[in-house]
């Protein structure tokens, strides 16, 4: 994965949540920057890197996900004091997304897909446990007249509370339900063995990998009695989990596609 430094905070992305931004790199390149010190912090960047790792193995399109490096000293030039703290309580790596300048919110009653894509898109938010893909806020742009999937930092939800191990990690997605693709994911049990097998345990280890340590240290903080403690333990809790979630997949993936009715 490559890592660039923010040269230039370009301008907020104030539908977002967490206030992302789009920035300009020292490769001249735009992204949208995800700050480590916003909203969930570091396991959002956890999530996004994670989720879109494994969206991109699934054969899904995600924009190039980057590390950023960014210099506190940028809020200087900021007159909106938010955004100041925010760019000073994100000093180090973040996370930043290649910006798809031109592309456009998806649309459900206007832009369509194949029922396969919504298949695979709706087996992935399942499999990564993502709230956040709904007709409301598709997280999904159409840029050269294709979809492509944004916003990850909402999945892994177990994440947020947990000692490295989960206590069911086969259980239904009940979010699932209001996914905006749910309709036209027709042929889940069509995908499902295709997809379960792109994630073989040297891909997962792949991606969780290209977590930095960082990161990792940051969210285990007050773990220091469970797997978490670690970056090396915590990465094998992810694995873990995503092999475990993987063994039981008839289980969620019924549960998806009993959420269709």
């Amino acid at each position: 994965m490559r890592t660039i430094t923010v040269s230039r905070y370009v301008t907020p992305l104030r539908e977002g949540g967490s206030m992302p931004a789009v920035v300009e790199g020292d490769d001249l390149g735009l992204y949208v920057l995800k700050f480590r010190g916003a909203g969930q912090g570091v396991r959002a960047l956890l999530a996004e890197m994670i989720a879109g790792g494994i969206a991109r193995a699934l054969g899904l399109p995600v924009p190039e996900i980057v590390l950023a490096q960014l210099d506190p000293a940028l809020a200087q030039t900021e007159p909106d004091p938010e955004i100041q703290d925010l760019i000073r309580a994100s000093d180090g790596l973040n996370v930043g997304l290649d910006y798809l300048s031109g592309a456009a919110n998806f649309d459900p009653a206007v832009d369509s897909v194949t029922d396969d894509f919504a298949s695979r898109l709706v087996w992935f938010d399942t499999f990564v446990g993502n709230v956040d893909r709904t007709a409301r806020n598709t997280n999904l742009l159409v840029w050269h007249r294709n979809p492509w999937l944004i916003d990850h930092g909402a999945a892994l939800t177990f994440h947020h509370a947990w000692n490295g191990t989960v206590a069911l990690p086969a259980k239904p997605f009940a979010p699932i339900a209001d996914h905006v693709l749910l309709s036209r994911a027709t042929a889940l049990a069509a995908v499902d063995a295709e997809l379960a097998a792109r994630l073989t345990p040297e891909v997962l280890q792949g991606i969780l990998a290209e977590v930095p340590d960082e990161f990792l240290v940051l969210a285990g903080v007050d773990h220091a009695d469970d797997p978490l403690a670690a970056p090396a333990s915590h990465r094998q809790a992810y694995a873990d989990y995503f092999a475990a979630r993987l063994a039981g997949r008839q289980t969620w993936l019924q549960g998806a596609i009993d959420a269709r009715g």
